[in-house]
């Protein structure tokens, strides 16, 4: 059987990675000062972005994540003939319509295919898997990594599904945000109160960062640190402490909004990389999303993996 991935633009993982298990990118259309841009993991893109320094004001900007009619045609165009069946999953349907868009195409698709692919010469039926990652950003990556790794290993759509579903129950995502002011008025304007202008002025003041964390779905500060490069090697000894504790999936994703050699040489990073080499996990390191850096600021940083449920304390 053909089994394929698709995700939306919003999960981080590395465009190599993308590209080299032929994933397919749903992807989102940003709107900011008279500019579009399309978030679909290019890198060309997101430079650009970058480059004309819009993540200083993009908290003003429109997101449009796929539609269900684009949905739908990205499917019917052709991955009901690529494909035997395609596994699609997308960041937590909390922060993103686009689960439910993908749900409710997929209706319209499993009533359509049928004639497109019997034009290719093939009448077996075409199936559709789509599981809600539970989380956003890097930490939507280990649901997508242990998808791939069970293609690989021939498993079935439905125990691809069932365990995709169980490592996105397991996943954990954290969030370094540089910019407490940017990341206030980003939440003000999608109605989210979880950044109040007095702990965006408190925090700016006395440099304290907080500490973010997606599980489940739900998202909201575990911690507050003084100093992003502090910031950066607490989290990044947790995450170590992390993978040698052991991990579901042998994958520990980060993403940074910006170049990643900055990212590389925050204090603590090493540490991550060294536990990670030793315990022979993949260090999956992308560029955040252009979605992700209108959401939560250019220079931010995230890192996702899945392990058993713990108390992290910071």
């Amino acid at each position: 059987m053909r089994i394929g991935v698709a995700i939306d633009a919003a999960c981080d993982l590395p465009r190599d990675f993308i590209e080299r298990n032929n994933i397919t990118v749903l992807p989102i259309t940003i709107k900011v000062d008279g500019q579009t841009f399309l978030d679909d993991r290019n890198a060309a893109e997101t430079q650009r972005f970058i480059d004309q320094n819009m993540g200083s004001r993009a908290h003003e900007a429109e997101t449009e994540p796929s539609s269900v009619e684009h949905v739908q045609r990205v499917f019917l165009d052709r991955m009901v003939v690529d494909y035997d069946c395609v596994i699609c999953l997308t960041i937590t349907a909390t922060r993103s319509p686009i689960h439910d868009n993908v749900i409710r195409a997929s209706f319209a698709i499993l009533k359509h295919y049928r004639p497109i692919r019997e034009a290719s010469g093939n009448r077996q039926p075409f199936l559709m898997r789509v599981v809600d990652t539970r989380n956003i950003f890097a930490g939507a990556a280990a649901p997508v990594v242990e998808a791939v790794r069970m293609i690989a290993a021939g498993e079935s759509p439905q125990q691809m599904r069932e365990r995709a579903a169980h490592i996105a129950n397991n996943a954990y995502g954290y969030m370094l945000p540089r910019d407490l002011y940017y990341l206030r008025a980003r939440a003000k304007k999608k109605g989210d109160r979880s950044v109040s202008m007095f702990s965006a002025m408190l925090g700016s003041a006395l440099d304290i960062k907080p500490l973010l964390r997606c599980y489940r779905g739900e998202t909201g500060p575990v911690g507050k640190i003084r100093g992003f490069e502090h910031g950066a090697q607490t989290l990044f000894e947790y995450a170590a402490k992390r993978v040698q504790a052991g991990l579901l999936v042998p994958a520990m994703s980060l993403s940074y909004g910006g170049d990643l050699d900055v990212m590389r040489n925050l204090p603590g990073y090493e540490i991550l990389l060294k536990a990670c080499e030793a315990a022979g996990v993949d260090m999956l390191e992308s560029p955040m999303s252009i979605t992700g850096m209108v959401n939560v600021g250019e220079g931010a940083m995230t890192i996702g993996f899945a392990a058993e449920e713990h108390v992290a304390e910071f």
